[in-house]
């Protein structure tokens, strides 16, 4: 019995040999091809490590507007009033010149309709007292020449008259010597023949005729004094006489002068409130014409601000938002401060915009699918609120071969993704930068010049 028992068993292993090999053997061939697989999988990623990784700086932002006269901007009346009657609707196309809304006028300076027809009256009424000034002017100057003419008429005779009683003053002089002459001689003779008297050579009779001619004599004599005072006076008299016309003349002179001087402020008075007066007529004019507000430029309707007809707005309130019909769109997206110095004024992006499927490698953007072209156009020179630099992206034109220009829907507001291309380097270098935080490297410097220039 035991020995029918071992050689069931001895039976039974070799019957069990052939399927413990295979198992041994499929155990084996697993472990080796996981060697390879893993060997394989290693010089891949050694390969991968060597490939060209171009480095980007990745950045987030929206559409906008290259030119600030293509972005949205708000539609504003100049002078306040009520709204009477809106001429557009939300989303309608408008040209330059059209009509958005009609105001009607709230200030009661400006309430009388016939209010420039006042001013023009009152602009005739000024001109009338410019006119009148400007006669009153006229006359004052004709009354100034006949002053001057009249006063040299009356200095020649004045004049006239002083040199008159200079030689009346020289004649009576020259009268009062010879009188006086004759007197002396007229007291000598008597004294001789009062001599001759006593001597007893002449009468009585011819001594007292002797002294009748010294007393005519001397009766002359003081009539020429009286005379040559007389003739002084007359001088001096002529000589007040042409200061008192020439004081006269001044005082005439000096009240046409004040008179002038009058007329000329009234004048200038006239004219300064005509040309206050045509000030207000063509305020009133222009004003007129801003009860109309108009579109500023082609494009659509976006908001109206104000609601309904009746309701006062203030002056320079907006009322409607315009969106530009053709803008130049843009793309600006905010980066990190720290890769700010690395991006060039003329470095390459490649944008992807929201609403149109993309696939964008990183570091291989020749194969991004769904992307665009687009180069750097300014970056801002100081930070925004959260410490990043705003970098202004326009469409790079022409556009590259292979690539499609920016979509023609793209409306400002919508997000967009971009990366700024810098240097290729290996993917091992890119892992280790990124790993200790350095930042990207750069293919060149950037030059201080050509940021000037821009």
């Amino acid at each position: 019995m035991a020995s029918l028992r071992n050689q069931n068993i001895h039976r039974a292993n070799w019957e069990n040999l052939s399927d413990k090999t295979n198992a041994a053997l499929l155990r084996v061939h697993k472990v080796v091809l996981l060697n390879r697989i893993m060997l394989i999988v290693f010089i891949i990623f050694v390969i991968i490590l060597f490939l060209p990784w171009r480095q980007t700086i990745p950045g987030r932002g929206t559409v906008t507007a290259l030119r600030p006269e293509d972005r949205p901007q708000t539609v504003q009346n100049q002078i306040g009033g009520r709204i009477e009657r809106w001429y557009v609707s939300e989303g309608q196309e408008v040209k330059k010149g059209d009509t958005i809304l009609v105001i009607s006028e709230i200030n009661q300076s400006y309430f009388d309709p016939n209010l420039p027809q006042r001013l023009d009256e009152q602009l005739r009424a000024k001109e009338g007292s410019a006119d009148a000034a400007r006669q009153k002017m006229r006359a004052t100057q004709a009354q100034i020449a006949a002053l001057n003419s009249g006063l040299k008429f009356q200095l020649v005779a004045a004049e006239n008259k002083v040199q008159q009683s200079i030689n009346y003053v020289k004649s009576d002089s020259a009268d009062l010597v010879a009188v006086r002459q004759f007197y002396s001689v007229s007291q000598a003779r008597l004294k001789r023949y009062e001599q001759g008297y006593k001597d007893g050579l002449f009468s009585l009779t011819d001594i007292e005729t002797r002294r009748l001619n010294v007393q005519n004599d001397n009766a002359k004599l003081i009539a020429q004094e009286n005379k040559l005072n007389s003739s002084r006076q007359a001088l001096l008299n002529a000589r007040i006489e042409l200061d008192n016309i020439r004081a006269k003349y001044q005082e005439s002179l000096a009240k046409a002068q004040s008179d002038m001087g009058t007329a000329l402020s009234g004048q200038a008075s006239a004219q300064g409130d005509i040309a206050k007066l045509r000030n207000e007529i063509a305020n009133i004019d222009f004003r007129r014409g801003l009860y109309v507000v108009r579109a500023p430029q082609d494009g659509y309707v976006i908001k109206a601000m104000k609601a309904g007809v009746g309701e006062n707005i203030k002056e320079g309130e907006s009322v409607a938002t315009l969106q530009p019909k053709t803008p130049l769109v843009a793309a600006e997206i905010y980066v990190n401060a720290m890769d700010v110095p690395l991006i060039l004024d003329n470095s390459n992006v490649r944008l992807q915009f929201e609403g149109w499927p993309s696939v964008q490698f990183s570091g291989w953007p020749s194969v991004a699918v769904g992307t665009f072209a687009g180069r750097v156009f300014s970056i801002d020179r100081m930070s925004s609120a959260n410490g990043t630099y705003r970098v202004l992206i326009r469409q790079q034109l022409p556009v590259p071969e292979g690539d499609e220009a920016w979509p023609e829907q793209l409306r400002q507001g919508s997000g967009v993704y971009g990366r700024v291309i810098l240097n290729s380097v290996p993917v091992w270098y890119e892992i280790w930068r990124q790993l200790n935080g350095f930042p990207p490297s750069l293919e060149k410097e950037p030059k201080v010049a050509d940021d000037k220039s821009k």
